[in-house]
């Protein structure tokens, strides 16, 4: 330790261990590049690793019947395929019975699509006195006529480029359908296999998250699926009744929104029907349109809700809006529908491992008034 002249306080000198500096830099370096090809693999096969989860999500949705089936003795890897098997029986006889019309009236909807927002557009803007452009919101939404020419030209392109894109879909469907099966059918396997890499201690926080996240995640999945189907049904039947044109894509749609977009979905859901009523021959189809979801919706909250999702559990709006905006924003539409199940596993999570303490005065007095208020 020097003196400094000037000063009566000795001087300090701070000397760096070289040995300690290589070892940091050359954590720091390996660390990086870890991630760097971690992140490198992920954008590579980013669709890939879309599909794996995909066929979590119908895993876990598939768990409820198949534990269903193995607590009567069936094998699991049986009770999957059964379970599977019905699933896609299901959708079979759909596409046997409403193929044929869903295509054809889903495939006019996409081409009167650019005419029907024009006219909606108009509607809004004689109605509301709205200064609304409807090519700037065609151009936004990309359903252009050009647009869509260039959509068809892709699907029907000749024979090889409807080929590709058959046997692209086929793929992907059976992809998804075998790590499904595999996921199902090998879940306790997997998680055992898991497990093992684990300490004691890291094997029971694994465990109760894995339980956690599939008897939750699965719940909701299978929930929510039914409920669509419900609500898809019930509005098909009236659309279909009162002549609303393309009314089976619009059915479905109302139902699948309503379902799997929080808190806005349900008015989403049956403002697109409506709209596309008041541009129909027979505007006063709105009308029926609007009583009839606010009837159902009565039923569906007080009647089908509480039966179908009492194991199910509660989200805030707020959490699941964010998580739909996030996740359709990395994966599109896909991403919207399967974003409230993966925040339903990570709200699962969080409240069983979070730690909760007692509330200040302060805070229980606001939490009394709020009880009191509702």
């Amino acid at each position: 330790m020097e003196q400094d002249p000037q000063s009566d306080h000795p001087m300090k000198f701070v000397a760096l261990d070289h040995r300690s500096l290589r070892a940091t830099l050359r954590t720091l370096t390996i660390w990086g590049s870890l991630v760097a090809a971690a992140y490198w693999i992920i954008t590579q096969n980013f669709g890939f690793i879309f599909l794996v989860l995909l066929s979590w999500l119908l895993a876990i949705a598939m768990d409820p019947g198949i534990k269903r089936l193995t607590r009567r003795g069936w094998r699991r890897g049986t009770a999957t395929g059964v379970v599977l098997a019905g699933l896609l029986l299901t959708i079979a006889l759909f596409l046997a019975a409403f193929g044929g019309m869903l295509f054809s009236q889903a495939q006019s909807l996409v081409n009167e699509l650019p005419t029907a927002i024009t006219q909606i557009v108009d509607w809004l803007n004689q109605t509301f006195n709205m200064t609304l452009d409807p090519q700037s919101i065609i151009d936004s939404l990309n359903v252009s006529p050009s647009q869509i020419a260039n959509w068809a030209g892709t699907v029907a392109g000749g024979v090889m480029g409807l080929l590709t894109t058959i046997l692209g879909g086929l793929f992907q469907f059976l992809t998804i359908l075998l790590f499904s099966f595999y996921l199902a059918a090998d879940g306790p396997r997997l998680r055992r296999t898991i497990g093992s890499w684990l300490k004691p201690h890291a094997q029971e926080v694994f465990v109760t998250t894995w339980d956690i996240a599939v008897e939750k995640t699965g719940g909701f999945v299978a929930s929510k699926v039914v409920m669509a189907a419900l609500s898809s049904t019930a509005h098909g039947i009236v659309f279909a009744i009162i002549g609303l044109p393309y009314w089976l894509p619009l059915a479905l749609i109302t139902g699948i929104v309503s379902q799997f977009i929080p808190t806005v979905g349900t008015y989403i859901g049956i403002m697109i029907p409506i709209l596309f009523a008041l541009i129909s021959p027979d505007p006063i189809n709105a009308v029926w349109i609007a009583l009839f979801a606010t009837v159902y919706q009565q039923v569906e909250n007080y009647v089908i809700s509480p039966r179908i999702s009492n194991i199910t559990m509660k989200i805030h709006p707020a959490v699941a809006f964010g998580s739909v905006i996030v996740f359709a924003n990395l994966f599109g539409a896909m991403g919207a529908l399967i974003a409230i199940p993966l925040a339903a596993a990570i709200v699962a999570v969080i409240e069983t491992y979070g730690s909760r303490y007692d509330l200040i005065p302060q805070l229980r007095e606001d939490e009394i008034m709020d009880e009191l208020t509702d």
